[in-house]
């Protein structure tokens, strides 16, 4: 049975194979993932059509075909692999070995006389070079007097010309300073003070100053590691490159007291966990205050079309999640306005899941309205996210702690408690709204966490 490359959502037309899980000779069973492609929307696991034996692998990892291709073979079980045969190369003619040619006799010739020995003539003697002209002898530095043990010292009376005897030390025991010979080279020019001895004939020394920046770092000996961008790696850099020069980002951020959510976060995780399988994060409270103020905020849940801006309807919500640090991709919980916390929950938990496992089809990918991406967990301060196009805002869940707050206390005066408090930070499109209406989304969103009654969501 022949494996062809599947259509893998409405507008995919090719597709990259980028691992075989299977090789020549495997048993397969049918719906067994047999190989992973990567589109340009997902990276998929597809399974096998039928139960058998991989016969054949006809295009290889990195190969990139159009929908329909035969990718592979599965035969019926026992049967052999292909034999790879190679093709034997025809031999060549040999050619024909050319007939000597009989050799013309070479005509006798007379050998011409010798040439007549001419003696070269002798070379003129070499001119004598002139008598060096007589230097005067300049007096060396004195080298062992005590006073004298700085070679900047030394260096700086040679270039003024200083008889270093002349010179009176004002340092510690008679020790000549830099500052002893600049005063004495001032009062040698200005007529009066150390009389200079004849400059010296070789260039003065001239210091070098210290360097300024970090000391240079040497060169390692061990080549660098070069690692070819993967396609989610090349898709995800393509998509935020033309994001930033796509809106005009800007970013808004307020504080949340997070304290009611924790409270019951800890009184139902065991029996969460026990019932859903998974634990209960802060994410879904999020996601559920969005679906809750998304109505009054509409132009949030917005895209940009040409010159125009699409208000959407419903809320297809766009959760970002990393796969394994190699890339990130963002499924997409359809019409999340319209569940409560505990099926919202689900939702979220089983787009994220089934996207590191790579069981996403490409459409499960488009269509989104607005993005939550939740570095929280790394314990994070503010992020910056950018959007998602063509929507025209995404949010930020950063880290969730303790913090040293103020707050209303029983008789109403300030009190000061712990509270775990976090950031919630919007990136928004400037060309679809402005500030105020940014701040007054995430306000509303603040009143939505820190007021809800939360525990009949868990019922």
């Amino acid at each position: 049975m022949d494996v062809s490359m599947p259509q893998l959502g409405e507008t995919v037309t090719e597709g990259t194979i980028t691992r075989w899980l299977k090789h020549v000779g495997d048993t397969v069973r049918s719906d067994e993932p047999l190989f992973e492609v990567s589109t340009d929307k997902v990276d998929s696991e597809v399974p096998a059509p039928a139960s058998g034996v991989l016969t054949e692998i006809r295009v290889v990892e990195g190969d990139t075909v159009a929908v329909g291709t035969v990718l592979a073979v599965i035969g019926d079980a026992g049967s052999a692999p292909a034999p790879v045969v190679a093709p034997v190369p025809e031999p060549e003619p040999e050619a024909a070995a050319p007939e000597p040619e009989a050799a013309a006799p070479e005509p006798e010739v007379a050998a011409p006389p010798p040439a007549p020995v001419v003696e070269p003539p002798a070379p003129p003697p070499a001119p004598v070079p002139p008598a060096p002209t007589p230097v005067a002898a300049v007096p060396a530095p004195v080298h062992d007097d005590p006073r004298f043990t700085s070679p900047v010292v030394r260096r700086l009376m040679a270039e003024h010309g200083l008889d270093p005897n002349a010179v009176t030390g004002t340092g510690e025991g008679g020790r000549v300073t830099r500052k002893d010979v600049l005063e004495a080279a001032a009062g040698a020019r200005g007529g009066g003070g150390t009389v200079p001895v004849s400059a010296p004939v070789s260039a003065p020394v001239v210091e070098t100053p210290p360097p300024t920046g970090p000391p240079p770092v040497a060169a390692s000996a061990a080549a660098a590691t070069v690692i070819p961008f993967s396609n989610i790696r090349r898709r995800t850099a393509e998509h935020m490159v033309r994001s930033h020069a796509t809106s005009a980002h800007a970013y808004t951020s307020v504080e949340v007291d997070f304290e009611h959510v924790t409270r019951v976060r800890a009184a139902h995780r065991e029996a969460w966990r026990a019932s859903e399988g998974f634990s209960l994060t802060y994410l879904p409270f999020i996601a559920r205050a969005v679906s809750d103020v998304i109505d009054d905020y509409p132009i949030v849940n917005a895209s940009v079309d040409g010159d125009s801006l699409v208000l959407h309807p419903d809320l297809h919500l766009a959760i970002a999640v990393d796969l394994r640090f190699d890339g990130l991709i963002a499924p997409v919980v359809r019409n999340a306005d319209d569940l409560r916390l505990r099926p919202l929950a689900r939702a979220v938990n089983d787009v994220a899941t089934r996207a590191r496992s790579k069981q996403l089809g490409p459409d499960e990918v488009a269509g989104g309205t607005f993005t939550i991406t939740n570095p929280g967990p790394y314990g994070t301060y503010q992020t910056l996210a950018i959007i998602n196009q063509p929507q025209v805002a995404i949010l930020a869940t950063d880290g969730i702690t303790k913090r040293a707050v103020v707050v209303d206390g029983a008789d109403g005066g300030d009190v000061i408690a712990i509270r775990h408090t976090g950031l919630l930070t919007l990136g928004w499109d400037h060309r679809a709204f402005d500030g105020a209406y940014a701040a007054a989304f995430l306000g509303a969103m603040r009143d939505v966490i820190e007021s809800r009654e939360w525990e009949t969501e868990l019922e």
